[in-house]
């Protein structure tokens, strides 16, 4: 399922916002990318991740669905994939937060 952003969807939305060393940042970005393309897509739950990076360099944001809030959290709690979420702790510090969509707006 691709990426949905409306008030009306049922999902469980984080928002990971990682700061890093402009140098790291790639090795950040592919760290994310690997974990996730690998491992965390397979996870029971999953809708999406979107992972940016900021043109400034220290910033990698992860925008990712899950189904629920207990599909996040079996995430979270297994240990292989956080075994690859360390490894992306080990380059920045990051903020996570889950989120509900209150309203969209387009041109």
């Amino acid at each position: 399922m691709p990426t949905t952003i409306e008030p009306q969807a049922e999902l469980t939305t984080l928002v990971n916002v990682f700061t890093v060393a402009p140098e790291r940042q790639r090795e950040l970005v592919d760290t994310l990318t690997v974990a996730t393309e690998k491992l965390i897509r397979h996870r029971e739950g999953f809708i999406s991740a979107n992972i940016h990076a900021s043109t400034d360099g220290t910033r990698v944001l992860n925008y990712a669905q899950w189904s629920d809030p207990a599909a996040h959290q079996a995430m979270l709690d297994d240990p292989e994939c956080l075994d690859h979420l360390a490894a992306a702790a080990a380059l920045a510090t990051f903020d996570p937060h889950v989120y509900t969509v209150d309203s969209v707006h387009h041109a």
